[in-house]
């Protein structure tokens, strides 16, 4: 299994970061849309390092899917044919009160966006005139002023990160892959997740040979008990901030924690993180995230995942995974059967 880490590191750190991240044998690197620009990071990138390269998420609804096909285009060209291009919806207060943006419907609206910047980057490359004409958005202007021509390193592939079952059957109708949301459990993954993606592909007459499905783990790794310990910390955050989150209730009510999900939120109003972080028992921890050596965490990630994925996305979330510890989980991944 190849394994695809997080570029976390402003654009003008980003070529040395990814240079650090590379040497230990990584096949990818991903950005998300946090602090800075989601696609600067990875131009820097394209040119620094040969790994894959993706973003993970773009928000797209803020986005136009002509501005979304452009910058695809030309970080497939930077990179010389090793961009993908991973999208995301976010919630209605990011869309509305972050961006500034319309929020509706958001699973129609992914499948638009997708299905428009895959018919925009098939116009460039094929020659076929543009004649998209959707709900929310129409494209059938392409004088040839505008037109960059095929792209010699083919069409970037474009991905779509999904939860619940309606998106996730969105993605498979019409992404070439799915990106399954950190925040899952192993029963969750094969009770909601899976059954939607063959839903999906059913309504498409599509398979699974049609949809690449990307996991993505939550990652606690050390070798020490003080490194197990930092590691432990920093992902009982991120867990106690995504379970806050009422989107991500499904997963824990899968698990029987559905209660949990009210006080966190409350909690969260709040601002007292430590009572959030306080509420993620070790049981919570073991099933939602991935926790050991970098060989323990590739044997956890290979059974969650090994029949249906080649490669997956691991996050070390408020701590910093020592890069030999990193290499060891690629290598372990790598041979890991």
């Amino acid at each position: 299994m190849l394994l695809d880490v997080q570029l976390d590191a402003r654009p003008d750190l980003a070529a040395d970061r990814a240079r650090e991240l590379a040497d230990t044998g990584v096949a990818g690197l991903f950005t998300f849309e946090g602090p800075h620009d989601v696609f600067l990071p990875l131009a820097v990138a394209a040119g620094a390092v040969e790994t894959d390269l993706m973003t993970n998420v773009a928000i797209a609804i803020p986005r136009s899917p002509m501005h979304l096909a452009h910058t695809a285009y030309d970080l497939q060209l930077l990179s010389r044919g090793r961009f993908r291009l991973g999208l995301g919806s976010q919630i209605r207060p990011h869309i509305e009160r972050r961006y500034g943006a319309t929020w509706s419907r958001p699973a129609a609206r992914m499948r638009e966006t997708v299905l428009a910047v895959k018919a925009i980057l098939r116009s460039w490359q094929d020659g076929t005139p543009l004649d998209f004409r959707g709900e929310f958005t129409q494209h059938t202007l392409m004088p040839p002023t505008f037109v960059p021509g095929p792209n010699p390193y083919g069409v970037p592939p474009v991905l779509l990160g999904a939860l619940g079952p309606v998106m996730t059957r969105t993605a498979a109708e019409v992404a070439d892959g799915l990106l399954v949301m950190p925040f899952h459990s192993h029963r969750h993954f094969r009770e909601r997740t899976l059954p939607a993606v063959d839903e999906g592909l059913g309504r498409a007459g599509r398979t699974r040979a049609d949809l690449t499905i990307l996991p993505q783990a939550i990652v606690a790794m050390g070798r020490t008990d003080e490194e197990l310990a930092a590691a432990t910390a920093g992902v009982r955050g991120l867990l106690a901030f995504y379970g806050s989150t009422p989107a991500y209730l499904p997963v824990l009510e899968v698990e029987g924690w559905a209660e949990a999900q009210p006080e966190l939120n409350r909690l969260s109003k709040q601002g007292d993180w430590a009572a959030m972080t306080g509420l993620v028992t070790d049981e919570m921890l073991e099933t939602l995230a991935v926790r050991g050596t970098p060989e323990e965490c590739a044997a956890e990630i290979e059974r969650r995942f090994g029949d249906v994925a080649e490669r997956v996305c691991c996050y070390f979330p408020g701590y910093d995974a020592p890069l030999d510890q990193v290499a060891d989980l690629a290598a372990a991944l790598a041979v890991s059967a």
